[in-house]
């Protein structure tokens, strides 16, 4: 007659199952390592890259997946606004010695990876020049040519109002159609420098 194996309680294989437990929670609660740098982009600013004032205010945002825990210009700690850090919002305002300025901005977030971008910002003071080539009336009606120029970029051109349609450049030649006795010509370039001429 074969004899049984004899009984082990469970808790005599605690013991021995412990390690084995111990690895298969560790499994199944593994972390994993946050290497996601918050991306920082500029959503507006009041002068643009390009601006004829020196100080106005910039306005953006850090993108980050746990959420963004400071952000810095220029290695001075600005405040976050209020909503959620995984869209950290942030303002701050420019203060442009010369005519070229730059500023460093870092965005950190929980677990310490850090995103750089670097604003160049140009100031501008000069105004477009305008040059009329042709001007021709015809009764009440009247047509335009000319040129605009601008060293930053024409950016709009206006004839009595109307906003024409042109390639933005450094020069740009324009026509237009009117009705009245003269046509007002408004250049307003890539800082928001403007000039107007009346034609006639």
């Amino acid at each position: 007659m074969r004899r049984r194996p004899p009984f082990l309680p469970a808790a005599a294989l605690l013991p021995a199952l412990g390690p084995i437990l111990g690895l298969l929670l560790l499994g199944g609660c593994a972390r994993t390592t946050d290497t996601f740098k918050p991306r920082i982009s500029i959503s507006s600013t009041t002068g643009g890259s390009v601006s004829r004032e020196k100080s106005f205010l910039v306005d953006g945002y850090a993108l980050d997946d746990t959420g963004v825990t400071q952000i810095t210009v220029d290695g001075k700690p600005i405040p976050i606004l209020p909503g959620s850090r995984k869209l950290a919002r942030f303002r701050f305002k420019t203060l442009i010695e010369g005519s070229q300025g730059k500023y460093t901005i870092k965005a950190r977030d929980a677990a310490g990876n850090e995103a750089t971008l670097v604003l160049p910002i140009s100031v501008d003071t000069v105004k477009p020049t305008i040059e009329v080539t042709r001007f021709e009336k015809s009764g009440n009606a009247i047509r335009v040519s000319g040129v605009a120029s601008d060293n930053t970029g024409v950016a709009q051109v206006l004839v009595d109002g109307n906003r024409l349609n042109i390639t933005p450049g450094q020069r740009v030649e324009f026509f237009a159609e009117s009705t009245g006795i003269w046509a007002d010509i408004t250049v307003i370039d890539t800082a928001g420098n403007q000039a107007t001429l009346r034609a006639r």
